[in-house]
């Protein structure tokens, strides 16, 4: 059974920083391409960032700068290291899974789903 977990979610003031991890079971993360999503309430999910399993990385624009996606391939772990938090940041964050090596930020690219960590970004 495969397992996406995430973790680190909480509560911020603008400005200051989160870092999130994704645990995985049932599937070696490093022959995925692995993802962080996020979905404030009442919009759609949305990329935040992605890596391929050579380490190359994708950002949406909104994140550039501030985001860093990372993988520990002996922990069979994600992270998305957060800093310079701001309220437009707030949402559910998810990380996920794709087999494709090119999934982009489409959604229904993506195989496996974690359940979201929540992060609130007070001003």
């Amino acid at each position: 059974q495969v397992q996406l977990v995430e973790s680190g979610g909480g509560s911020v003031q603008a400005g200051g920083s989160l870092r999130l991890s994704c645990a995985a079971s049932g599937i070696i993360a490093s022959y995925y391409y692995m993802g962080w999503f996020r979905q404030a309430e009442g919009k759609e999910r949305e990329g935040v960032a992605g890596i391929d399993r050579g380490g190359t990385t994708r950002y949406a624009d909104s994140v550039k700068g501030r985001f860093t996606i990372s993988r520990d391939n002996a922990e069979n772990t994600l992270y998305l290291q957060m800093d310079s938090l701001k309220p437009e940041d707030s949402a559910r964050y998810y990380c996920a899974a794709a087999w494709s090596p090119v999934p982009g930020f489409q959604t229904s690219n993506y195989n496996y789903w974690g359940q979201g960590t929540q992060v609130t970004v007070s001003s």
